[in-house]
């Protein structure tokens, strides 16, 4: 491996370094590696890679896994790899670059720890053991993951040579972009490719999917537990409270957290959490965690602050889980994706007629060319979730969208019904009230597995959990 002594990442306010000092920190160290296991996303990761190579013979694929983001300054997110790079991988350190060459060898390009002689392991903000962590050495990563590691310096020489077709996962990383002239057609075929790799999982990502799901429904027992102090200090208590089973019992959140009580639930992605919890409200919860393997959990309920629904309350919460219900129904191998969102938005839409809002017949709201409905429904039912919680975002309509549904896909099935604080097509009493049911199902050989069913869905359910918990 060549001498890949990187740049010091410092600040102007550290004190002055003496060269005695220098001389002392890089001796009397022992610096033997650590005993590592085999992870177990090698296999799978290898066999991903095998998949990929065969669909794009004789030429090189780029996967970078991207770096650190800043957030303030001299202060960075939390890393979190690509989804792509971790899925054909299973690295999770950053800056590193997964290349398959032209005869289907990968090679991953990492920064591992720099040795003792170097002044990264006890200076750098960024990288340095002592500052950051011991991050594992090229021997470690290859021992972890299964595939050969060079250092991550090395990849521009490395893409310069050779004549080879590449295609590089773009908007990643802009330093690897720059590395390699874009092609947007052939790679924005190699980012259709990748999604649609991932539409279908496989047993060990079932589980990985089932743990996340399993940890999020801790997760809001844990947010109903705590519900006195949640009533003094409001939405924010249950963010943290939840947040500490993600960080707990997996990687990080898999997104950031909905707590939306009264109106605040009409808004969408209400993450602002910023509001109180007020007795006599309903409080519609978003959030999932995500795993140690990036796999992540997409739940909501609307519960009843004061433990128990009012006759509305439980009426329009009623509609909207005959609407879950009416998609789960429906779903299964051959079923169009969208399948689940037509008949939710069937029972939906007819719930509105009853409720006397639509300004034409149901038959005529549920035409393709009106769905006036939508006002207050919003959104589809249904997306895929794996390791990003809008999974294979990048997959072709005809894979996704407009396909049929296969054993092994993973997607959730989530009606809503919205009502805003401001609407004057409704009647007052429905106004500032948002209501969303989201469980995460796996399409099995005649149906559909509810990996979340552990929460309660109903109301005599929702309401016997909450005074359960709360003792």
């Amino acid at each position: 491996m060549s001498d890949n002594t990187p740049e010091l990442k410092t600040e102007q306010h550290d004190p002055a370094v003496p060269e005695a000092y220098l001389a002392f920190m890089r001796t009397g160290w022992d610096d033997r590696g650590d005993a590592v296991e085999r992870q177990a996303v090698a296999d799978p990761a290898a066999a991903r890679r095998t998949r990929l190579a065969e669909t794009f013979p004789g030429e090189r694929l780029v996967l970078p896994g991207g770096g650190y983001k800043v957030r303030a300054y001299d202060t960075d997110y939390r890393f979190r790899a690509d989804t792509a790079h971790a899925y054909f991988s299973g690295n999770q350190t950053s800056d590193a670059t997964l290349v398959i060459e032209p005869d289907g060898s990968p090679v991953l390009y990492a920064r591992p720890r720099s040795g003792r002689e170097s002044d990264e392991f006890f200076r750098d903000r960024q990288y340095g053991a002592l500052w950051a962590g011991k991050r594992p050495s090229a021997e470690e990563l290859e021992a972890a993951l299964g595939l050969p590691v060079r250092h991550v310096n090395d990849l521009a020489t490395d893409l310069a040579a050779g004549g080879a077709k590449t295609r590089v996962h773009r908007k990643v990383s802009a330093d690897v972009d720059a590395l390699v002239a874009g092609d947007e057609g052939r790679d924005t075929e190699l980012a259709r490719v990748v999604s649609e790799m991932r539409l279908v999982k496989d047993d060990w990502e079932l589980a990985e999917l089932q743990a996340a799901v399993d940890a999020t429904a801790l997760g809001f027992e844990d947010c109903v537990r705590e519900w006195d102090q949640v009533l003094v200090h409001g939405e924010r208590w249950l963010e943290g409270t939840f947040f500490r089973r993600a960080r707990t019992m997996g990687n990080d959140l898999g997104y950031d957290s909905i707590v939306a009580c009264g109106p605040h639930a009409t808004t969408l992605h209400w993450i602002e959490n910023s509001g109180p919890i007020v007795p006599g409200q309903l409080i519609l919860l978003d959030m999932g965690v995500e795993g140690a393997n990036l796999y992540t959990a997409d739940v909501t309920r609307t519960i009843p602050v004061s433990g128990t629904f009012t006759p509305l309350q439980r009426e329009l919460y009623s509609l909207v889980l005959e609407a879950h219900e009416a998609a789960l129904a429906v779903l299964k191998p051959g079923a169009k994706f969208l399948s689940g969102h037509d008949a939710a938005m069937n029972v939906l839409a007819h719930g509105l007629g009853d409720l006397g809002l639509l300004p034409v017949s149901v038959e005529e709201a549920l035409s393709p060319d009106s769905k006036v409905y939508s006002r207050w429904t919003l959104h589809g039912t249904s997306h895929m979730l794996g390791m990003d919680v809008h999974d294979c975002g990048h997959a072709a309509p005809e894979a996704y969208r407009d396909a049929d549904l296969t054993e092994g896909m993973v997607l959730t099935v989530e009606p809503g019904l919205y009502f805003q604080s401001d609407d004057l097509l409704v009647p007052e009493e429905l106004r500032g009230i948002g209501i969303r049911i989201e469980d995460d199902v796996v399409v099995t050989a005649d149906g559909v597995r509810n990996l979340s069913s552990a929460l309660p869905r109903t109301p005599d359910a929702i309401e016997e959990w909450m005074g359960s918990l709360r003792g």
